[in-house]
């Protein structure tokens, strides 16, 4: 049931049309045969591919790491897929613990220059400068 255009394609899975031709570039989803009439078809596995791209990207997953998912999915192990997960959990959680550091820095600056009085340096200035 090969009914949709690649923009048909494109609108059933949320994504831009070149969206589609950058992931079948990357080789992760296959561009089909052009039928009589000159235009390629695709179908409701297709949709499902992009969909399932989309979502692995919205977990963090890399394009590079998606193909071994998609890799994966045909055969390998669930462990080696929980291998993968695990590593991105790590990353995930790295960055998280990076955002709170951010966030105390900035709330800690922010509360200096509320105290600050009168035409004295920024601090948050002095701050990225080194000072401080």
């Amino acid at each position: 049931m090969n009914e949709l255009t690649i923009g048909g394609l494109a609108k059933a899975a949320g994504v831009g049309v070149e969206t589609v031709r950058y992931y079948q570039r990357r080789g992760l989803m296959s561009e089909p045969l052009r039928g009589y009439s000159g235009i390629r078809r695709y179908g409701l596995g297709d949709v499902d591919r992009l969909r399932f791209i989309r979502a692995a990207q919205d977990l963090g997953f890399s394009l590079k790491e998606i193909e071994e998912l998609l890799s994966l999915e045909q055969g390998g192990s669930c462990r080696a897929v929980e291998r993968l997960a695990e590593g991105k959990l790590v990353l995930v959680r790295e960055r998280i613990a990076g955002l709170k550091r951010i966030e105390r820095t900035l709330t800690m600056l922010v509360r200096r220059c509320e105290t600050t009085q009168g035409r004295m340096r920024c601090p948050i200035i002095q701050s990225l400068h080194g000072g401080d």
